[in-house]
């Protein structure tokens, strides 16, 4: 893919996938224009003044809940990530309304704005609580799965794809339990659910170069899902905070003890390349031959955070938390003039 004659939009641009995302973009790959879609006016000006400013890019104020909004916003545009999104579980739960606008509704817009725009590809955020959800926002991921998914058909004859990315929980992203974990320590007590609680992670860096690859790889109609380690979250807690207090407050409403990111009844239609699993969908006008180098998985298969292959060292993970723990540090140096 030439990135320099594309038109790229990125819906939840001021998030912290989103902030990533447009640094690589500028500082690597250099579109045509660059599209930064989000709510908040103030969160667009932090970006701008920290350094994020360049003639290709646009900061564009809007709404996925607004389908007009979105319409006038993919004018152009070529390549779409959808990465707007309600996140924090508690407050899904006590939300559920507006969680089901955004995240599913929301998605509903994306969809129809990018067909009625001819956007050609979309690649859709989701992640590991949309497998075998047992709280609303993971319900709410895997209705935008199955809806990003059905897209393709939606389409019809126009020559416009949509995709999904499906990955664990994110160094350093607001929401994390690294942040909290650094802040308890101060304290010198930490406080954790359950010692034998294991989760995947990923850099936000990783994340991103994940997405670009999928967006280069796309057929439409795939989940991507990347080959990451895991950890323990006890050993996360000895690792961040040595000699802290760790206190056990329990599993709270909504949260799972291991994340699954392919489900053993998934696996049945998934293949494995090398850094990647690629689920299929199960639908007619999907075409078996996009992905004839990738292995079929063995009966049985989960890839789940307590049965990885792959698993984080302490070492490992003081090395992958060192860059994110000054999220203030600024890009400028870092965009092209």
């Amino acid at each position: 893919m030439n990135w320099s004659e594309q038109v790229v939009l990125v819906t939840g641009g001021t998030g912290s996938f989103g902030r990533k995302f447009v640094e690589i973009m500028l500082k690597e790959h250099r579109p045509k224009r660059l599209v930064v879609f989000s709510r908040d006016e103030l969160k667009q000006h932090d970006m701008r003044a920290s350094g994020l400013d360049h003639p290709s890019l646009r900061y564009f104020i809007g709404d996925v809940r607004d389908a007009s909004r979105l319409e006038r916003a993919f004018a152009g545009v070529t390549i779409v990530v959808h990465a707007a999104a309600l996140k924090q579980v508690p407050a899904c739960e006590y939300n559920p309304f507006e969680a089901i606008q955004t995240n599913i509704m929301g998605g509903r817009n994306v969809i129809d704005a990018a067909i009625n725009r001819g956007v050609h590809r979309v690649l859709a955020l989701s992640t590991d609580k949309a497998v075998n959800p047992i709280n609303l926002y993971g319900a709410t991921k895997l209705c935008a799965e199955k809806m990003f998914v059905q897209a393709n058909a939606y389409a019809g004859a126009q020559d416009s794809c949509f995709s999904c990315a499906r990955y664990g929980n994110v160094v350093g992203s607001r929401g994390s339990v690294i942040p909290v974990f650094m802040e308890q320590r101060r304290q010198g007590r930490i406080t954790l659910t359950d010692p034998r609680m294991t989760r995947f992670w990923l850099t936000l860096e990783q994340g991103v170069r994940f997405v670009v690859s999928c967006i280069e790889q796309m057929h439409g109609g795939e989940i991507f899902v990347p080959k990451i380690p895991s950890m323990r979250l006890l050993d996360l807690a000895e690792t961040i905070a040595p000699g802290c207090e760790i206190e056990t407050i329990g599993i709270r409403p909504g949260e799972k003890l291991h994340e699954v990111l392919v489900s053993e009844d998934e696996a049945r239609n998934t293949l494995e390349v090398e850094d990647r699993y690629i689920i299929q969908p199960s639908h007619p006008w999907w075409r078996r031959e996009n992905w004839v180098n990738g292995r079929p998985l063995p009966e049985g298969f989960r890839y789940a955070s307590d049965s990885n292959e792959r698993w984080l060292t302490n070492r490992e993970l003081r090395d992958l938390i060192s860059p994110s723990a000054d999220e203030a540090d600024p890009v400028s140096a870092r965009i092209p003039a």
